[in-house]
């Protein structure tokens, strides 16, 4: 009984261990572009949009409508951008540049964060958590391009993603931040 017992309790702990040691979206504190740093613990309660960004992309003019949907929806959901130059060199600018870029061409007031890696060797842990399922407990991804969005519930909890062709004001985006209705597409 005691063996059963004690066997049972080291099952118990093993199987709780990696749950335990899981990160959730709140314990991450990142820098903002301008070097202050930001803890995501503040966002308990709101919807969150994590988008990496690039100044030289096709999708660039997608800062446009991120803007746009702050306007909008400004009290339900909130939207960080990271910048990010893992794709063909197109966000080669230090954050001052990249700032002064976002500032001056969209008029962006949303909060960029410091310019970070979201692939490859050097991914920063908040991507690694994004797109590990086995870190944030729903979905695997890949970021594929500059301007791919991660949708973080208001209980911090990953929603799943949209690819970067899908557009800010898309009825994808409007129906999660309006209704919280999300489907992961394939």
């Amino acid at each position: 009984m005691k063996k059963s017992l004690l066997a049972f309790a080291l099952f118990a702990i093993i199987a709780v261990t990696p749950a335990l040691s899981q990160k959730s979206f709140y314990d991450f504190t990142v820098k903002t572009i301008d070097g202050q740093q930001f803890n995501f613990a503040e966002l308990k309660g709101k919807k969150v949009m994590i988008v990496n960004t690039a100044s030289k992309c096709g999708h660039t003019p997608q800062y446009k409508d991120l803007e746009l949907l702050k306007k909008a929806y400004g009290s339900k959901v909130v939207i960080i951008g990271f910048p990010a130059n893992n794709f063909m060199n197109q966000e080669p600018g230090t954050n001052a540049e990249i700032k002064e870029f976002c500032t001056s061409n969209y008029g962006v007031s949303f909060q960029m964060m410091e310019k970070i890696s979201v692939k490859g060797d050097d991914m920063h842990p908040l991507y690694q958590w994004l797109t590990k399922k086995s870190m944030n407990g729903v979905i695997d991804s890949d970021v594929s391009w500059n301007f791919q969005k991660y949708l973080i519930d208001e209980n911090g909890k990953l929603v799943g993603y949209l690819k970067p062709g899908v557009k800010p004001l898309s009825d994808e985006v409007v129906m999660w931040v309006t209704k919280g209705q999300f489907v992961q597409a394939k």
